[in-house]
């Protein structure tokens, strides 16, 4: 395992610091604009990148890049809802992900408001389709802005530790113990089912604004 796992990081660390940090922030960008969301695993993306990190310099790096790729790709999607929504609604792409799904978005928007941004960063499916609804809704973007910065923010911080935390820590004790790579996957696995849980928690409990209209993971 150990030999696989150095492998895969050692992939890693060699792509340039810079080239690596904008991939990082041009992925997230796609994760979180024009529905490519649902295609795009942001979340792995980072995760990989964090693995590659060495020093403080890089760690702000790289959660900066995030960050701004999700806003970006955020506001994207803002301002494609408040000028083509109804088009993307009506159009085969639109289509593919189903009226209900649009309809539970404004409902769960219009009962939320600046929460159901907030929390749709941390949700399924919403995520990728809140700032196309936001832009089609009354919502002013400063406004949005207000409660997507911080999700943006919190979630970033979160991988990126994880990440950054269980390669350090691998690095630390790989020639000491033979079972490091296990020990680094299991840190992953745990965080995995942590952010499962916790989605699958925010789900019920937002599942009444939401009217249940997403199916859960």
């Amino acid at each position: 395992m150990n030999d696989v796992l150095n492998w895969i990081l050692d992939a890693v660390s060699a792509v340039d610091p810079v080239v690596r940090t904008v991939l990082a922030g041009v992925g997230m960008l796609l994760e979180t604009s024009v529905l490519i969301g649902l295609v795009v695993p942001g979340d792995t993306i980072v995760i990989v990148a964090s693995t590659a990190v060495e020093g403080p310099v890089e760690y702000i790096a790289l959660v900066l890049a995030v960050i701004l790729g999700a806003l970006a790709g955020e506001s994207i999607g803002f301002y494609l809802g408040r000028r083509f929504g109804p088009w993307i609604r009506r159009s085969w792409l639109g289509r593919r992900i189903g009226e209900k799904h649009w309809a539970a978005a404004e409902r769960y928007l219009a009962r939320r408001g600046g929460i159901a941004v907030f929390l749709s960063r941390y949700l399924p499916v919403l995520h990728s389709i809140i700032p196309l609804t936001v832009g089609m809704s009354t919502m002013r973007y400063r406004t949005f802005l207000t409660w997507t910065v911080p999700a943006c923010v919190l979630w970033t911080l979160a991988y990126v530790s994880v990440g950054t935390a269980a390669a350090e820590g691998y690095r630390s004790v790989s020639d000491q113990l033979h079972f490091a790579g296990y020990l680094f996957v299991g840190a992953i696995a745990a965080f995995g089912v942590v952010v499962v849980v916790v989605k699958r928690w925010l789900k019920r409990r937002e599942a009444r604004f939401i009217e249940r209209e997403f199916p859960p993971e």
